[in-house]
């Protein structure tokens, strides 16, 4: 098992940790995902551990930013 944490930037509701928790759960090998709305932080569980330009991307695809 692996965690890991990421801050996302721009979510402001519910419906938007909602996108960025569903197209994050998406990524290969990822076993579950916790957003907390409030501090932007996004930990993310897998099996192995996950490339972050794939985290990236699926924050990207909802529309979020990954932050740095």
């Amino acid at each position: 098992m692996s965690t890991e944490s990421y801050t996302v930037t721009g979510m402001t509701c519910d419906h938007c940790s909602r996108s960025v928790s569903a197209e994050v759960s998406a990524v290969a090998g990822v076993t579950d995902v916790d957003v907390d709305l409030a501090t932007g932080k996004v930990t993310v569980i897998s099996e192995q551990p996950v490339d972050t330009d794939k985290i990236r991307e699926a924050v990207e695809e909802a529309g979020y930013t990954l932050a740095s």
